[in-house]
C-alpha cells in the first residue's frame, strides 16, 4: 500500500511559478512510476507530467517546455516545477503512482492523493 500527500498549491498570478510536491509512503518507492494528473472544474481528469523508476520523463503538450517533473528517491518524493503559469493551468493537481511505467489514463494507476488546489489568475 502506497500513501501519497500532495503539497504546494496555492494562487499565483499569470506567468509565475509554483512547485508541487507529493510525499510517498512505503519502502519501494524507487519501482513506482510517478504521475501528475489534474482536473479542472467541469472537466475531466487529464495527464500533466510522469516520470518512471528509470528516470524516463513524460510531459503532455500543454506543458511542455513549462513544467518540470523530478523524484528524489531518497526523499520518496516527486516534484513538479510549474514556470510560466496561464489561466488554464488552474485545476486541483493529483499525484498518482503505479509499477514502473508511465501511462497516461488514469484507469491505470493504483494509487491517489488527496489533491492540491492551483488557481492562477490573469
Amino acid at each position: 500500500q502506497v500513501q501519497l500527500v500532495e503539497s504546494g498549491g496555492g494562487l499565483v498570478q499569470a506567468g509565475g511559478s509554483l512547485r508541487l510536491s507529493c510525499a510517498a509512503s512505503g519502502q519501494t518507492f524507487s519501482t513506482y512510476a510517478m504521475a501528475w494528473f489534474r482536473q479542472a472544474p467541469g472537466k475531466e481528469r487529464e495527464f500533466v507530467a510522469g516520470v518512471s523508476w528509470t528516470d524516463m520523463l513524460y510531459y503532455a503538450d500543454s506543458v511542455k517546455g513549462r513544467f518540470i517533473i523530478s523524484r528524489d528517491n531518497a526523499k520518496n518524493t516527486v516534484y513538479l516545477q510549474m514556470y510560466s503559469l496561464k489561466p488554464e493551468d488552474t485545476a486541483v493537481y493529483y499525484c498518482a503512482a503505479r509499477l514502473k511505467i508511465i501511462f497516461t489514463t488514469t484507469t491505470q494507476y493504483d494509487y491517489w492523493g488527496q489533491g492540491t488546489q492551483v488557481t492562477v489568475s490573469s
